[in-house]
């Protein structure tokens, strides 16, 4: 039986043109201009100093605080998954979502679900690469408002990657059941394989734009999706 169903955003909830046609661009756009802004912010000093660590490390030199919005905009076309930008991005999409220069579209079957599925009894978390605190921005501006209340969770990749079976091992721990009791819907199939290896039961959310997995259960959608068994 279905407990808890564990989701990813892009492909699977959300269409993933908004991320990577409107949040990586206004994110790209705001950096420079941001980073001159908010020298002085301790928070911004604090993931600035992550990302000078990680580039020192990687290529023997530190940069200095001027020469890293262009270093980090390479970042943010590679799709970097590094925790100084992701938190960096996160504050520039805040201000983004404040003056409401952009509102995520859930795709049309996903609020019916998942307050079906709350109805029911079934718990609820989200699985990204994005930070927690870009997901939690995400879900409280939606078009049909603020969802982070049909949520128990916001994992992100401080628990792990999430082509990683040790991750889903972790999110289990940390959720508090067995494995098999929790599904996961993602758009990704080496997600899904990795969290089959972990023990989940797994579902591949086929929308318009991505192949069907010939190794896990396939939805086109959301609506009616069987839980139970």
């Amino acid at each position: 039986m279905t407990r808890y169903i564990l989701m990813d955003i892009e492909g699977t909830v959300l269409p993933i043109a908004f991320v990577r046609t409107i949040l990586f661009p206004f994110a790209k756009h705001r950096l420079a201009p941001f980073l001159h802004e908010r020298r002085l912010d301790p928070d911004v000093l604090q993931w600035t100093a992550v990302c000078q660590d990680t580039i020192e490390h990687e290529t023997g030199t530190r940069p200095t605080y001027e020469e890293l919005p262009i270093m980090l905009m390479g970042w943010i076309d590679q799709d970097r998954k590094q925790a100084g930008l992701k938190a960096l991005q996160g504050m520039i999409w805040d201000e983004g979502y404040r003056q409401r220069r952009f509102t995520p579209e859930l795709c049309g079957d996903v609020l019916p679900a998942l307050t079906q599925w709350r109805a029911r009894g079934i718990r609820l978390g989200i699985y990204s690469s994005g930070s927690e605190q870009a997901q939690r921005l995400l879900f409280a501006h939606t078009n049909v408002g603020d969802v982070t209340s049909l949520f128990e969770h916001f994992f992100d990749t401080r628990v792990g990657e999430k082509k990683l079976a040790s991750s889903y091992h972790t999110i289990s721990e940390q959720i508090g059941l067995p494995a098999n009791h929790i599904l996961f819907l993602s758009d990704t199939e080496l997600e899904l394989d990795a969290a089959a290896l972990a023990g989940f039961r797994t579902t591949h959310i086929v929308r318009p734009g991505t192949d069907a997995s010939t190794r896990h259960s396939i939805h086109p959608d959301l609506a009616h999706l069987l839980t139970e068994g």
